[in-house]
């Protein structure tokens, strides 16, 4: 494990997943054909605001690395507190596509929609986890 962490490593990341996620989404929704031609512009609309959000955690995890070598209180409270709005807003995003979601798709297979985000979450998370290195203690 490096160091420090690498905005451009995650951006990479990131934007290999945007690539293969739709593919993963539509290999397992078994959507007919109904359901897919409402569902995929909803997904659509989801994915973009969901895309700034993942932004803002590259800026986080850049910002992050940035300041590694020169960590202190007043750094690590607002990296913090970033995260903690970036997954507020998260779970926000969440519930606002949820009734969308509804709309288009049987309960059942919004259920499994959002599995499979939660899936593809955990494996991003993980890998991220193994990248980035914890904070270092402060000795005193």
């Amino acid at each position: 494990m490096a160091d420090e962490p690498s905005g451009d490593n995650m951006q990479i990341l990131q934007e290999k997943i945007k690539a293969d996620k739709k593919l993963l989404v539509a290999e397992n929704m078994q959507l007919t054909e109904k359901e897919a031609k409402a569902f995929w512009p909803v997904y659509e609309n989801y994915q973009n605001e969901q895309f700034l959000l993942r932004m803002r955690v590259v800026k986080l995890i850049k910002d992050y690395g940035d300041a590694y070598g020169k960590m202190d209180d007043k750094i690590a409270k607002k990296l913090l507190d970033e995260l903690m709005t970036i997954e507020t807003l998260g779970l926000e995003l969440r519930r606002a596509y949820l009734p969308k979601f509804r709309e288009v798709l049987p309960d059942m297979k919004v259920v499994r929609y959002y599995q499979i985000e939660n899936k593809i979450k955990a494996v991003i998370d993980y890998e991220m986890a193994a990248r980035i290195p914890l904070i270092k203690a402060e000795n005193k």
